[in-house]
């Protein structure tokens, strides 16, 4: 099976805790505080392989999550970071956020990487936190939790022109003559149930890759037949190579014609102002000739028309230089990136909200709830050094213009707290 979607979810690794240690030696005077930091939490990273063709190694598991950064120790002995966990897609793959589309990254070269997780910091030991009034710290951090989201993998082939066309139009026997590619080949409509890749390599030594896109009939761009699933593909080429079928009566070669680029325009109207070349297939078939000088009547000189044959090779070298000239002179596709509106993030970092369900409140920020979740809570001057945090953070008036009284719950992340009101 070809598979070109998946959603996955990642998260980076937590940073280890940093501890609370004293040296205690009878030959170290003045030991003083030694507690070590924690080591920093691994990152998920993709990695582009072009050795990957789908991404059927995600069908079967979903979940991946980083190693997290080992603990402090005495000593001032620091935690070891965890390793990063690479995993391996194939080249031409979008990466969005599943929650808000965001586009993180398009991977098209070899060996391109994106950290779409980042692990976390590892937490500060006592000893990092010596000052002239606090010789003796009692207090540590414990490691920042690492990101975590649902992405949403998407395969877009990396190909330098695409066969589009109706089905048995002609396209895999094409592909089939003209690389080493062997895509199934039948007298039946929808032969091809995936894109099929296949390299041309032209006498004079230049060379691109050609990609069969199948599925393609009225309605694809809604979902008819599996036009919507690959048309995709089609994104990323340069040139268009529309195969049409000349063993048909002119006018339903020529309502063929207008069909796929109708579906084109639908998905994208970028698609149709691509460089488009035709070939007239089946030129083989008795009567090929009225059909191709109807075309260029109806047609025009807004295109190329190309008589072949893909079943003998007739005139088909001639359709390869040209479109091999035709790459040449165009730049490479560009990548995909997001909408300056999908950049902006939902909740800035310095953004303080308060969110009320039934008698929860919910503080929501990011430097908060990481802060909240590096704290022990269960170490009184640890409590304390966080009450002073979210009182000059603004989080206490906050919560009072929002309502909150003595005794309510307070949510901030993954912990609860009982507000209480200052005397």
């Amino acid at each position: 099976m070809f598979y070109d979607e998946a959603k996955i979810y990642v998260k980076g690794g937590d940073g280890g805790n940093g501890i609370v240690a004293f040296r205690r030696e009878k030959y170290v005077p003045r030991g003083g505080p030694s507690g070590g930091d924690g080591g920093r939490g691994g990152s998920v990273i993709l990695e582009a392989d072009a050795g990957l063709r789908t991404l059927v190694d995600f069908r079967y598991r979903a979940h991946y999550r980083a190693e997290r950064g080992q603990h402090g120790q005495g000593k001032n002995k620091h935690g070891r970071s965890a390793p990063d966990l690479i995993l391996r897609v194939p080249v031409g793959v979008v990466v969005r956020d599943a929650a808000s589309g965001q586009v993180l990254a398009d991977l098209v070269e070899d060996g391109q990487r994106v950290i779409v997780a980042a692990g976390g910091r590892g937490g500060r030991g006592n000893a990092r936190f010596v000052s002239p009034t606090d010789r003796a710290p009692t207090f540590a951090e414990k490691g920042e939790p690492g990101e975590e989201r649902w992405l949403v993998l998407e395969l877009k082939l990396l190909a330098d022109a695409g066969l589009i066309g109706l089905p048995n139009a002609g396209k895999s026997t094409l592909l089939a003559r003209i690389s080493a590619a062997r895509p199934k080949i039948a007298d039946y409509p929808f032969t091809t149930l995936t894109p099929n890749l296949g390299v041309v390599r032209l006498e004079n030594g230049d060379s691109f890759v050609v990609a069969d896109i199948p599925g393609l009939i009225a309605g694809a761009h809604q979902g008819a037949g599996l036009g919507l699933k690959f048309l995709r593909h089609i994104e990323r080429t340069r040139v268009l190579v529309h195969v049409l079928d000349t063993s048909q009566p002119g006018e339903e070669v020529l309502a063929g014609w207008r069909t796929v680029n109708e579906e084109l325009a639908h998905y994208n109207p970028e698609l149709v102002r691509r460089p488009q070349v035709v070939a007239a297939n089946k030129m083989d078939i008795p009567g090929g000739e009225e059909k191709v000088a109807f075309l260029k009547e109806q047609l025009g000189d807004s295109y190329r028309i190309f008589p072949i044959s893909a079943a003998t090779g007739e005139g088909v070298q001639e359709l390869l230089y040209h479109v091999s000239g035709l790459l040449a002179t165009l730049p490479p596709p560009a990548p995909v990136t997001a909408p300056e509106e999908e950049k902006v993030t939902a909740l800035a970092p310095e953004e303080l909200t308060i969110e009320r369900e039934g008698q929860v409140f919910i503080v929501k920020n990011p430097d908060v709830e990481r802060r909240v979740a590096m704290t022990y809570l269960d170490n009184e001057e640890a409590v304390r050094r966080l009450q002073v945090y979210l009182k000059q953070k603004g989080v206490d008036d906050a919560l009072r213009r929002a309502g909150a009284a003595t005794g309510t719950t307070i949510r901030i992340g993954n912990f609860e707290f009982e507000y209480m009101e200052e005397p």
